[in-house]
């Protein structure tokens, strides 16, 4: 049998995975026709013109040198799914908000509808690739409804190509990836369907780095991978309460924990806690999964990842009250950085959000900056998605367009994300802005405590205590 050749890809979802994901697949497979599509007319719009829906180092040029050639953008979801050889399934799996399984289990709901949507459509065979992060045996499903819906002859063949991006660094980590993970059925027509995604990354990623397993240890090893992650940021926040007490310093532990080779340095920086949309997400996930597979001490100890993120998060808007005197009642505190991470312009999960609602409800008056997510977002985030009325807390929050702006007669300070230009800022200018006493409260480990202390700031940083 003749090896299957990818000439024509879908990708279903225009999102922070798809989006970049087939921008890169276009730019290094020129041979390949690659068309994304997504039913939202205003983010197709956007990824046809100069602003992209997403801010990512380093997308713009890729988009720009392949748009129009051989990549494409279009809400025609049918003309591209019933085109292509191999189609992407990129859609969001948010965490379940009400039903079974509330508050840790994923929303499969648009990963139902967009396979349905291929089953209907399509009049010959396809390679369909889970590459939204879903549950161990979504493939099942999926085979399930395609099989139940499609038409006479076409067949379907189910592949798992999780991605590893970090946001921020999504189109380095595309160009050089430390794997590609595709999972498949073992059988012959499930390891031929694999061979042909092989060959679309092969065209730029060394063979000894795609791995290849099978489809159920793919889609476990993607919420495995994220879970792990977020143990170590989880452990380092945690010894950080410790040193706090003690007057130790936690990036001097941390340093000295990461020259263990066994260790390694990567993910042990302390934090006010991580955000993003994958690692709470995951977790819950593998939470769920455990204790539906009856493995109640699995899913607690998975779980205790994310308490200590959310006591982290809480333990330092305490401490922010806590040292202005136990009230901010009318103090007006400015939060530099509302991105869960730097470099990005994605806002979920960001422990900025947490922080703000924890300073409104003691009726403080907040100041927020950021340098790349929108006013509009930052006011979806604070309503909840317009779940929480804007009216009675809009006298109480201001976005500002500079930092200068922000910290303007702050009496804190509170940064939540670690911006590079945070640590270039004319400090002693802000100071000088600010009433007496100064606080800054350093939620990323970015800034000179001393210099700044020098200054005549009172700064308190996250696992640094005040003993000497």
């Amino acid at each position: 049998m003749a090896p299957i050749q990818v000439k024509k890809i879908c990708c279903i979802g225009a999102g922070y995975v798809g989006g970049p994901t087939c921008a890169v697949i276009a730019l290094k497979c020129p041979h390949i026709q690659v068309t994304i599509v997504d039913l939202n007319q205003q983010r197709i719009d956007a990824w046809n013109s100069d602003e992209l829906p997403i801010y990512e180092p380093g997308l713009d040029e890729v988009v720009k040198a392949a748009r129009g050639k051989n990549l494409f953008f279009s809400t025609d979801v049918d003309k591209g799914i019933e085109e292509a050889d191999l189609i992407f399934v990129s859609v969001n799996t948010p965490t379940k908000k009400s039903g079974i399984g509330a508050g840790f289990a994923a929303d499969l709901k648009f990963l139902q509808l967009a396979t349905r949507r291929i089953a209907e459509v399509a009049k010959s065979s396809k390679i369909v690739v889970e590459k939204s992060t879903v549950p161990c045996r979504t493939a099942d499903a999926m085979r399930t409804i395609l099989e139940a819906n499609s038409k006479p002859g076409c067949s379907f063949d189910i592949l798992s190509n999780p991605e590893f991006l970090a946001e921020g660094t999504a189109i380095e980590d595309l160009f050089a990836p430390d794997r590609v993970l595709i999972g498949s059925l073992q059988t012959q027509q499930g390891k031929d369907a694999c061979e042909a995604l092989t060959q679309v990354y092969a065209n730029w990623v060394p063979r000894e780095r795609i791995l290849t397993v099978g489809l159920w240890s793919s889609e476990l090893s993607k919420l495995a991978a994220n879970a792990m992650l977020a143990q170590r940021i989880s452990s380092v926040n945690a010894l950080s309460a410790i040193c706090e007490a003690t007057g130790a310093n936690i990036d001097e532990v941390a340093y000295a924990v990461g020259k263990d080779t066994r260790m390694g340095s990567k993910f042990l920086k302390a934090s006010v806690g991580f955000g993003g949309s994958c690692f709470q997400k995951d977790i819950l996930n593998l939470v769920y999964l455990s204790e539906s597979l009856h493995l109640p001490e699995v899913a607690k100890y998975w779980r205790a990842v994310v308490e200590m993120n959310e006591y982290q998060k809480s333990r330092f808007a305490n401490k922010v009250v806590d040292t202005l005197f136990n009230t901010i009642t009318g103090k007006k505190i400015a939060i530099l950085g509302w991105a869960f991470k730097k470099d990005t312009g994605d806002t979920r999960e960001s422990p900025a959000i947490t922080l703000a609602n924890h300073f409104l409800n003691e009726k403080a008056r907040i100041n927020i900056y950021d340098p790349q997510v929108s006013k509009d977002q930052i006011w979806l985030d604070l309503t909840d998605y317009g779940d929480i009325p804007a009216e009675p807390i809009k006298p109480h929050v201001t976005i500002s367009q500079s930092v200068e702006e922000a910290c303007h007669n702050a009496e804190a300070i509170v940064v939540c994300t670690e911006w590079d230009e945070f640590k270039k800022l004319d400090w002693q200018k802000i100071y000088d802005n600010c009433p007496r006493p100064a606080f800054v409260f350093d939620g990323r480990l970015i800034l000179d405590r001393k210099a700044l202390t020098d200054i005549g700031f009172k700064v308190t940083t996250i696992g640094t205590g005040d003993r000497l």
